[in-house]
């Protein structure tokens, strides 16, 4: 999987997020623990949940 930066994150709808969180998901599953892609899966996932949670409503 493609790292999915903060910045293309940002750019993204909150539908599109969703999507991509359950990709890297799969991917963070499905790459060899220690691998670059198991690493970018990781990033991905921080970066997707990091602007989702900017993005929630506050209270």
């Amino acid at each position: 999987m493609k790292l999915v930066s903060r910045f293309e994150a940002a750019a993204r709808s909150t539908a599109e997020l969703h999507c991509l969180l359950g990709e890297a998901k799969r991917a963070f599953t499905r790459a060899a623990c220690g691998s670059q892609e198991h690493d970018d899966a990781l990033e991905s996932i921080r970066n997707i949940e990091h602007e989702l949670a900017a993005r929630a409503p506050r209270l």
